[in-house]
Protein backbone atom coordinates (compact mmCIF):
# COMPACT_ATOMS: atom_id res chain seq x y z
CA UNK A 1 0.00 0.00 0.00
CA UNK A 2 1.36 3.57 -0.73
CA UNK A 3 4.65 1.90 -2.71
CA UNK A 4 6.95 4.52 -3.78
CA UNK A 5 5.14 6.81 -1.31
CA UNK A 6 7.17 8.35 1.67
CA UNK A 7 5.68 8.61 5.38
CA UNK A 8 6.51 12.08 7.29
CA UNK A 9 5.38 14.58 9.58
CA UNK A 10 5.87 17.87 9.21
CA UNK A 11 5.39 20.81 11.62
CA UNK A 12 2.72 23.04 9.91
CA UNK A 13 3.00 25.40 13.30
CA UNK A 14 0.29 24.77 15.22
CA UNK A 15 0.21 21.14 14.79
CA UNK A 16 2.51 18.87 13.85
CA UNK A 17 0.69 16.56 10.09
CA UNK A 18 0.98 12.79 9.13
CA UNK A 19 1.70 13.14 5.33
CA UNK A 20 2.61 10.30 2.47
CA UNK A 21 3.55 12.01 -0.51
CA UNK A 22 5.17 10.72 -3.98
CA UNK A 23 4.86 10.35 -7.87
CA UNK A 24 6.22 12.96 -10.20
CA UNK A 25 4.25 16.41 -11.67
CA UNK A 26 2.06 18.77 -10.85
CA UNK A 27 1.20 18.98 -6.66
CA UNK A 28 -1.81 17.54 -6.08
CA UNK A 29 -3.09 17.28 -2.28
CA UNK A 30 -5.80 14.61 -1.15
CA UNK A 31 -8.13 15.56 1.64
CA UNK A 32 -9.45 12.67 3.85
CA UNK A 33 -12.92 13.10 5.21
CA UNK A 34 -14.73 12.08 9.15
CA UNK A 35 -13.63 9.90 10.37
CA UNK A 36 -11.13 8.34 8.43
CA UNK A 37 -7.19 9.23 7.72
CA UNK A 38 -4.95 9.76 4.35
CA UNK A 39 -5.08 5.98 4.18
CA UNK A 40 -8.50 6.19 2.44
CA UNK A 41 -6.73 7.23 -0.54
CA UNK A 42 -4.36 4.27 -0.85
CA UNK A 43 -6.01 3.26 -4.30
CA UNK A 44 -5.99 6.50 -5.75
CA UNK A 45 -2.94 8.17 -4.54
CA UNK A 46 -0.26 5.28 -6.32
CA UNK A 47 -2.51 5.21 -10.04
CA UNK A 48 -2.29 9.32 -9.83
CA UNK A 49 1.18 9.19 -8.58
CA UNK A 50 2.62 8.51 -12.49
CA UNK A 51 1.36 11.93 -13.59
CA UNK A 52 0.98 14.37 -10.35
CA UNK A 53 3.30 14.64 -7.48
CA UNK A 54 0.85 13.65 -5.03
CA UNK A 55 0.47 14.61 -1.21
CA UNK A 56 -2.30 12.75 2.01
CA UNK A 57 -2.13 14.47 5.23
CA UNK A 58 -4.29 13.23 7.92
CA UNK A 59 -6.16 16.14 8.87
CA UNK A 60 -5.53 17.99 11.91
CA UNK A 61 -6.99 16.31 14.76
CA UNK A 62 -7.04 12.96 13.07
CA UNK A 63 -4.90 9.13 12.70
CA UNK A 64 -1.46 10.82 13.62
CA UNK A 65 -2.11 14.81 13.32
CA UNK A 66 -1.86 16.73 16.17
CA UNK A 67 -4.56 18.93 17.69
CA UNK A 68 -4.47 22.00 19.63
CA UNK A 69 -5.94 22.42 23.17
CA UNK A 70 -9.55 23.69 22.68
CA UNK A 71 -10.39 27.11 21.55
CA UNK A 72 -13.23 29.36 21.20
CA UNK A 73 -16.08 28.81 19.00
CA UNK A 74 -13.97 25.17 17.80
CA UNK A 75 -11.14 27.37 16.18
CA UNK A 76 -8.43 24.92 16.66
CA UNK A 77 -10.87 22.53 14.58
CA UNK A 78 -12.13 24.90 11.94
CA UNK A 79 -11.47 24.21 8.39
CA UNK A 80 -10.00 27.67 8.24
CA UNK A 81 -7.19 26.44 10.35
CA UNK A 82 -7.15 23.36 8.30
CA UNK A 83 -7.15 25.04 5.45
CA UNK A 84 -4.14 26.86 6.86
CA UNK A 85 -2.14 23.53 7.52
CA UNK A 86 -2.35 23.02 4.22
CA UNK A 87 -1.09 25.89 2.45
CA UNK A 88 1.82 25.55 5.41
CA UNK A 89 2.31 21.67 4.45
CA UNK A 90 2.78 22.29 0.45
CA UNK A 91 5.08 25.19 1.14
CA UNK A 92 6.82 23.07 3.31
CA UNK A 93 7.32 20.59 0.45
CA UNK A 94 8.18 23.35 -1.94
CA UNK A 95 4.80 23.74 -3.68
CA UNK A 96 3.09 27.58 -3.35
CA UNK A 97 0.70 26.93 -6.40
CA UNK A 98 -1.47 22.99 -6.11
CA UNK A 99 -4.51 21.40 -6.56
CA UNK A 100 -6.78 20.00 -3.82
CA UNK A 101 -9.41 17.15 -3.86
CA UNK A 102 -11.14 16.98 -1.25
CA UNK A 103 -13.67 14.11 0.08
CA UNK A 104 -16.77 14.57 2.61
CA UNK A 105 -15.16 16.56 5.28
CA UNK A 106 -12.00 16.48 3.46
CA UNK A 107 -14.31 18.15 1.18
CA UNK A 108 -15.08 21.37 3.09
CA UNK A 109 -11.36 21.84 4.09
CA UNK A 110 -11.05 21.94 0.33
CA UNK A 111 -13.48 24.46 0.13
CA UNK A 112 -11.95 26.63 2.62
CA UNK A 113 -8.73 26.29 1.19
CA UNK A 114 -9.36 27.41 -2.17
CA UNK A 115 -11.04 30.64 -0.65
CA UNK A 116 -8.97 31.50 1.86
CA UNK A 117 -5.60 31.18 -0.23
CA UNK A 118 -7.17 31.94 -4.00
CA UNK A 119 -3.61 32.51 -5.40
CA UNK A 120 -2.30 28.96 -4.06
CA UNK A 121 -5.22 26.37 -4.95
CA UNK A 122 -4.60 25.70 -9.24
CA UNK A 123 -7.65 23.08 -9.22
CA UNK A 124 -10.16 22.32 -7.09
CA UNK A 125 -11.97 18.85 -7.07
CA UNK A 126 -14.30 17.61 -4.41
CA UNK A 127 -16.36 14.48 -3.89
CA UNK A 128 -19.25 13.82 -1.82
CA UNK A 129 -19.31 17.20 -0.39
CA UNK A 130 -21.62 20.58 -0.19
CA UNK A 131 -20.64 24.04 1.74
CA UNK A 132 -21.82 23.78 5.05
CA UNK A 133 -24.41 26.26 4.15
CA UNK A 134 -25.91 23.82 1.86
CA UNK A 135 -26.14 21.55 4.69
CA UNK A 136 -27.64 23.95 7.18
CA UNK A 137 -30.15 25.04 4.55
CA UNK A 138 -31.73 22.13 3.56
CA UNK A 139 -31.74 20.55 7.47
CA UNK A 140 -35.31 19.30 7.75
CA UNK A 141 -36.87 15.73 10.24
CA UNK A 142 -35.62 13.41 7.66
CA UNK A 143 -31.81 14.50 7.87
CA UNK A 144 -31.73 14.92 11.84
CA UNK A 145 -33.15 11.38 11.97
CA UNK A 146 -30.95 9.33 9.81
CA UNK A 147 -28.13 11.57 10.93
CA UNK A 148 -28.99 12.08 14.42
CA UNK A 149 -24.81 11.47 15.22
CA UNK A 150 -23.87 14.55 13.47
CA UNK A 151 -24.87 16.33 16.02
CA UNK A 152 -21.80 15.05 18.45
CA UNK A 153 -19.35 17.32 16.23
CA UNK A 154 -20.47 20.37 17.43
CA UNK A 155 -21.06 20.02 21.33
CA UNK A 156 -17.60 21.58 23.20
CA UNK A 157 -18.77 19.36 26.28
CA UNK A 158 -18.29 16.19 24.43
CA UNK A 159 -21.25 14.05 25.78
CA UNK A 160 -20.45 11.67 22.91
CA UNK A 161 -17.40 9.70 24.31
CA UNK A 162 -19.71 8.66 27.38
CA UNK A 163 -22.66 7.84 25.23
CA UNK A 164 -20.00 5.42 22.49
CA UNK A 165 -18.24 4.06 25.79
CA UNK A 166 -21.63 2.90 27.90
CA UNK A 167 -22.83 0.87 24.81
CA UNK A 168 -20.81 0.34 21.83
CA UNK A 169 -23.08 -1.67 19.44
CA UNK A 170 -25.99 0.37 20.22
CA UNK A 171 -24.39 3.51 18.90
CA UNK A 172 -23.89 2.48 15.99
CA UNK A 173 -26.97 1.89 15.04
CA UNK A 174 -27.23 -2.47 14.88
CA UNK A 175 -24.46 -1.85 12.28
CA UNK A 176 -25.92 1.53 10.87
CA UNK A 177 -22.83 3.18 10.17
CA UNK A 178 -21.11 -0.26 8.90
CA UNK A 179 -24.08 -0.74 6.43
CA UNK A 180 -23.74 3.08 5.19
CA UNK A 181 -19.64 2.67 4.61
CA UNK A 182 -20.05 -0.98 2.69
CA UNK A 183 -22.51 1.32 0.50
CA UNK A 184 -19.64 3.48 -0.36
CA UNK A 185 -17.38 0.54 -0.90
CA UNK A 186 -19.59 -0.82 -4.03
CA UNK A 187 -17.80 -0.09 -7.55
CA UNK A 188 -18.15 3.67 -8.28
CA UNK A 189 -18.34 5.12 -5.18
CA UNK A 190 -16.07 6.79 -2.29
CA UNK A 191 -12.96 8.62 -2.99
CA UNK A 192 -11.04 5.50 -3.67
CA UNK A 193 -13.14 5.29 -7.15
CA UNK A 194 -10.36 7.07 -9.42
CA UNK A 195 -11.74 7.12 -12.46
CA UNK A 196 -12.26 10.38 -14.54
CA UNK A 197 -9.90 11.81 -11.52
CA UNK A 198 -6.92 12.43 -13.08
CA UNK A 199 -9.03 14.04 -16.26
CA UNK A 200 -10.51 16.53 -13.89
CA UNK A 201 -7.35 17.54 -12.66
CA UNK A 202 -5.74 17.29 -16.08
CA UNK A 203 -8.25 20.07 -17.43
CA UNK A 204 -7.07 23.70 -17.67
CA UNK A 205 -8.07 25.94 -14.53
CA UNK A 206 -9.85 29.15 -14.90
CA UNK A 207 -7.45 32.47 -15.34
Amino acid sequence: MFDGFRLDRVDAGEVTLRVRYGGEGEPVVLLHGHPRTHTTWHRVAPRLSGSFFVVCPDLRGYGQSTLPSDAPGHAQSSKRAMAGDVVALMRHLGHDRFSVVGHDRGALVAFRTAMDHPDAVQRLAVRDGLPVIEHLERLNEAFVRIWWHWWFLGQTDKPAEAFISADPPAERGGGQLRRRVGRLRRPGRGPWHVRGLPGRLARRPRP
